[in-house]
């Protein structure tokens, strides 16, 4: 009896069974229809509370400085302001902050030195976002926000960086010059000055970023952003986003998630022509609202993908809304059905979630990591898939409950004793590697391996970012900004900041952080995070969406060249991918099956004010070969999450290996569960060996030609080809 057989034994041992069957339609329907109208009465509730979309707060500041009038505090009027500018009212803002800044200056209010430059800063940092709104947003081209900004990235609306600029200014003359808001200030007033086409000669000297923060040292190819060209260039908040084949054609659709309680699930059907379709409604998604997260996945091994969403994160007790598990009826049309599979039962605020064979019975089990606070405890939860369409939460008997600011969630066999292990990062305390010890259990070795760290960290997975057929773990590290990025382009890196990590595995359960060695000591403050092989050189890249609900946190999203397994160099500027506004969802996917992979992210904040348009980078292509690998289970799960693809090949009389292991990547953003491996200029693959997770039994297939996709049923020998002719995005 292996492992994984020990393990499901004694999962069944305590685990009530249900009866062995599948949930009907009229159960769907009835769980779909409950949850359209709590998602409903939500978002009604959420126009006064919510956190970060409401207007109680904005109303109830204004009405108390009204009452105030000239004797109303510094505080309360900025407080006031920055409610008012993160509901989109920006010029009211604005002018609440110039009273303020007036008031100030004459003495009619009191308030020290701290009090005139947040006032300062405020003021900067509001007419920069009037600029974004009346530019980016109002005149958005393909270049908007993406350093270095010229082209159609420059402002043809100059008021609000021309009236930034002198706040700034007022900024650094009045704050020490290793004052993380001095070095703010001076990032700010170096963009604006961008925005104007009069960086670099127009900002003086001592107050310069120097040029090379916006160069790459790595040569690397310009990828356009083409979303408006495919109609893909939608405007909101936050969001997630999946990247793969819902309606069984074989080309790559997006599924998209908008935070806002309002916020409709948007469903994008791939046309094959280079075209995308919003079929929101005729997929059934009408009234599915508010995903913060979303995660693809075969809950019901019935051969179609659904979706399972998250939400409540950031609202602590607030967030105590219903995710939503929606069900693909097989032709792309969906039905929630949540309450009826049994997930329903609690909710909590939910920030991410991964899928995986826990107990090898051959289905997919569920982990959400929710956020304990001091406001509320919302353990995770790991929901066993019961095999009839139902789940039942074990997360307490199998000792995953975590009871953390849980950020990151991924699962993954790190220690290659064929049952999956699974890592959390948390927000604020130490993260956790829960291994599975093949008895019902699993037991936190963090801290023993000393991978609790970093302290403040968010998107995290696992990888063989070096193709020794081990796998790796990489943690992000969020606590940082921008005067932390300032600092690093000066030369003068500021002390306590945190940075990424990068374990080492050795395949047998030990792990050493390699980040600093490999170049990772950026101080970089991502959300979204995914990777992929941008280059179809084996060895995969990966991407951050960076920033955070501050206005002011305009930092570019960043993308790392894996070199050889080696090392990672920035490439953000040279290939067009250091946008500035906040970045979320991200998907390496190859949308026109030319073989390379295109990178698709959501862009905007987490208040109404704070929108975009997101993006999609269209890889120009490297010449190198690839072959993308199908891999559908019978014994193991369908989607086959969890097999490990070994492809052997010759590069110029140099034998390699390229691992990969079949999911949707990293915690904020979905790719494909195919999985496109680059070649170089390897022109067969000598042999492919998938090593299935239910069994992990291995099945080899020789002599591969190249620039394909195959699919590979796990027992049947052979393979077959797809056809996927590449067409052009945005038609002809």
């Amino acid at each position: 009896m292996n492992a994984g057989t020990t393990l499901l034994a004694v999962l069944s041992l305590t685990v009530p069974l249900l009866a062995q069957q599948r949930l009907d339609p009229g159960q769907k329907q009835k769980s779909h229809e409950r949850m359209v109208k709590e998602l409903a009465a939500i978002a009604v509730e959420a126009k006064r509370t919510h956190k970060y979309h409401g207007d109680a707060i904005a109303k109830e500041l204004w009405a108390e400085m009204a009452q105030l009038g000239d004797k109303a505090p510094w505080k309360l009027r900025l407080d006031a302001s920055l409610a008012h500018l993160r509901l989109g009212a920006t010029r009211e803002g604005i002018a609440i902050l110039e009273t303020a800044h007036e008031a100030l200056g004459k003495g009619a209010i009191e308030g020290d030195v701290d009090a005139k430059n947040s006032i300062r800063f405020y003021l900067g940092m509001a007419w920069l976002r009037l600029a974004e709104s009346d530019n980016c947003c109002a005149r958005n081209t393909p270049e908007s926000c993406i350093l270095p900004l010229r082209g159609g990235a420059l402002h043809t609306a100059k008021e609000g960086s021309t009236n930034a600029i002198p706040y700034f200014l007022e900024v650094i003359a009045h704050t020490p010059a290793n004052d993380y808001w001095h070095l703010g200030a001076r990032w700010l007033l170096n963009l604006a000055h961008m925005t104007l086409g009069s960086y670099p000669d127009g900002v003086a000297a001592e107050h310069r970023i120097p040029t090379s923060a916006f160069t790459s040292t790595t040569e690397f190819p310009q990828f356009p952003n083409v979303a408006a060209k495919v109609g893909l260039d939608t405007f909101g908040m936050l969001g997630g986003v999946i990247a793969d084949d819902f309606d069984g054609d074989m080309d790559l659709d997006l599924m998209l998630t908008l935070w806002s309680t309002e916020g409709q699930l948007r469903y994008y059907r791939n046309e094959g022509n280079g075209t995308f379709t919003d079929r929101t409604e005729a997929a059934g998604l009408l009234g599915i609202t508010s995903g913060i997260n979303l995660f693809q996945t075969d809950y019901d091994n019935d051969g179609d993908l659904d979706a399972y969403i998250v939400r409540g994160a950031w609202l602590y007790d607030g967030g105590q809304h219903p995710n939503s598990l929606i069900e693909n009826q097989g032709d792309a049309t969906f039905v929630d059905v949540t309450f009826a599979a049994g997930l329903g039962e609690v909710h909590y605020p939910s920030s991410t979630c991964d899928w995986a064979d826990i107990d090898n019975d051959g289905d997919l089990d569920l982990y959400v990591g929710n956020e304990t606070s001091k406001k509320i405890q919302a353990p995770n939860q790991l929901f066993r898939n019961e095999g009839d369409g139902t789940f039942f939460d074990i997360g307490a008997r199998v000792g995953v409950q975590n009871l953390g600011y849980t950020k990151g969630v991924t699962f993954g066999d790190y220690d290659d004793d064929g049952l999956v292990d699974l890592y959390v990062s948390n927000l604020h305390e130490p993260n956790r590697l829960y291994h599975n010890a093949g008895n019902g259990r699993f037991v936190d070795v963090a801290a023993k391996l000393g991978m609790h760290e970093p302290i403040e960290s968010f998107g995290a997975w696992f990888w063989d970012y070096d193709n020794d057929g081990a796998l790796d773990l990489f943690c992000a590290a969020y606590g940082t900004g921008i005067g932390d990025v300032a600092a690093h382009y000066l030369g003068t890196e500021r002390p306590n900041k945190e940075v990424m990590r990068l374990w080492r595995g050795d395949g047998k359960g030990g792990f050493t952080n390699v980040a600093p060695e490999v170049g990772l000591d950026y101080p970089a403050l991502p959300m979204g995070a995914n990777f992929g092989d941008l280059d179809n050189d084996g060895f995969l890249d990966f991407y951050l969406g960076t920033g955070d609900p501050y206005y002011y946190s305009l930092m570019p999203n960043l993308m790392w060249k894996n070199v050889g397994g080696k090392k990672f160099v920035d490439v953000t500027m040279a290939g067009g991918f250091g946008h500035l506004q906040k970045g979320h969802g991200v998907s390496f996917a190859d949308l026109d099956s030319d073989g390379d992979l295109d990178v698709y992210s959501i862009q905007g904040g987490a208040y109404p004010g704070d929108a975009a348009h997101n993006v999609l980078f269209l890889n120009p292509g490297f010449g190198n070969h690839w072959l993308t690998v199908v891999a559908v289970g019978t014994h193991s799960n369908r989607s086959a999450i969890g097999a490990r693809l070994r492809a052997v090949i010759d590069e110029n009389g140099v034998e390699r290996s390229v691992y990969r292991e079949v999911g949707s990547g990293g915690c904020f953003g979905c790719n494909p569960l195919r999985q496109t491996l680059g070649l170089g200029k390897a022109t067969k693959v000598k042999s492919l060996t998938i090593r299935w997770p239910r069994s992990q039994q291995e099945q080899v297939l020789t002599d591969l030609a190249v620039d394909r996709t195959i699919r590979v049923v796990e027992g049947t020998e052979g393979c077959t080809e797809i056809a996927l002719p590449p067409v052009v995005l945005g038609g002809k």
